[in-house]
């Protein structure tokens, strides 16, 4: 029990923190006239081209898109790219509303629409690089970057994310369905933990009476957990030196342990096209012993270069991304990330963190629920036909009736509140 509370505490700090990445992402670009205008300009040829020339495209390429042979998916409607800002809008509501990571529901909702499981991970990969180059922070936060300690872990982390490409490939060719099963699998494990501890916490704070919204975290500065301190305690050369301006001489640890901690984020954010944010910010602080100061402005560096590095040698010259929908995310996104953010200043702490639960959970649902037609195809379980349709049928309506149910809710509470918003901003 123990473990699970650590192991759900861990997660969710994590979610915050890639949460706070993508809002700050967010209004860098929308406040910035020139970046918005980049965006729109590269989003309105992709939905022209939609309309006007969608039955051509589709007649030259593959015909399944995603499939074994569809190596270059450039295939697309109107209605797909629809789909795909709707996907990042729901994903920003999220994000914006909860303050927690809403990114972890664009895989499995790819998934759901018919994508193959490595196209879904290869176009989220590329949706959070173009959102990290276009809204790059990096200049804002380099004064709180140890150059040093982001270069060792990338080191790390670049060798994680060719391994997890490279495995997400060669599933892939040994059998699409194995992809699919496998990237299935590590989102079940992953919602299903997250989406558990999110329930149970819900659950306790209502009981407990507390409102508040839980967009917080704990603030690491000068003090150490058990953890860190003994990493630390250990000299294996190379050390490399940290935190000068936190504590006087700042804090010492191997360059073994970054390089290690580097490859599991670069080896998530590869397998799962998630960016590996969510696990850097607790992995610093609460691992390695790495002020949050520190941690927030390597994490966007981090992200930066292992969400590119990813996305483009392990997934886009592969053809595994499908750009359209990469951008149509990002634009829904933006969109999602400031209305839900604003409905937070009129709705109650602990209604949010009952969604977050409930979206999470949904996202476990799905998958969950896809995997016996996945392991039936591979001959691992034997299942009627009629089974399986009915178990995915039910993993896809319970998805999209809780994520629409929480977007219409969120869009409804925002229009039937923009005076109290406007009066608020007006202040």
């Amino acid at each position: 029990m123990k473990f699970f509370k650590e192991f759900g505490q861990f997660m969710m700090m994590g979610a915050r923190a890639h949460a706070k990445w993508e809002m700050d992402v967010s209004n860098t670009i929308l406040k910035d006239k020139r970046r918005l205008m980049i965006l729109l300009l590269l989003c309105i040829p992709v939905a022209i081209l939609g309309v006007a020339f969608a039955e051509q495209v589709g007649n030259a390429m593959p015909h399944m898109l995603g499939g074994k042979t569809a190596y270059s998916p450039a295939f697309f409607t109107p209605f797909i790219f629809v789909a795909s800002i709707l996907i990042g809008v729901c994903a920003g509501l999220i994000t914006g509303c909860i303050g927690a990571g809403g990114g972890f529901i664009i895989a499995p909702a790819l998934m759901s629409a018919g994508i193959k499981g490595i196209l879904a991970v290869g176009t989220d990969l590329f949706h959070i690089f173009a959102k990290a180059i276009m809204g790059s922070v990096i200049h804002r936060k380099l004064g709180n970057v140890s150059v040093g300690l982001a270069l060792i872990f990338l080191i790390g982390a670049i060798v994680g994310a060719t391994v997890g490409g490279m495995l997400n490939r060669i599933l892939y060719e040994i059998n699409p369905v194995l992809s699919d099963a496998f990237i299935t699998t590590v989102y079940s494990l992953m919602l299903g933990l997250l989406g558990a501890y999110s329930m149970l916490d819900f659950l306790k704070a209502r009981k407990a009476g507390d409102t508040s919204s839980g967009h917080g975290g704990k603030a690491e500065g000068a003090e150490l957990g058990n953890l860190p301190k003994k990493l630390q305690a250990i000299n294996i050369p190379p050390m490399i030196t940290f935190d000068e301006g936190v504590v006087p001489g700042g804090r010492k640890i191997s360059c073994v342990f970054l390089i290690l901690s580097g490859a599991l984020v670069g080896l998530a954010a590869s397998i799962m096209g998630v960016g590996g944010g969510f696990l850097t910010f607790p992995i610093f602080v609460y691992v390695l012993g790495v002020s949050s100061m520190t941690t927030v402005g390597t994490d966007i560096l981090q992200i930066v270069f292992t969400a590119g590095y990813a996305a483009i040698t392990q997934y886009a010259i592969y053809g595994f991304i499908f750009y359209t929908m990469a951008m149509g995310m990002l634009l829904g996104s933006l969109i999602g990330i400031q209305i839900g953010a604003l409905v937070t200043k009129v709705v109650t702490g602990i209604t949010i963190r009952g969604f977050y639960a409930m979206a999470v959970l949904a996202g476990f649902v799905n998958r969950i629920f896809a995997l016996p037609g996945k392991l039936n195809s591979l001959d691992i379980i034997s299942i009627s036909p009629k089974t399986v349709a009915i178990l995915e049928g039910i993993g896809i309506y319970a998805f999209f009736i809780v994520i629409g149910g929480f977007a219409v809710w969120v869009i409804g509470t925002f229009l039937m509140n923009i005076k109290v918003l406007k009066g608020e901003g007006g202040r």
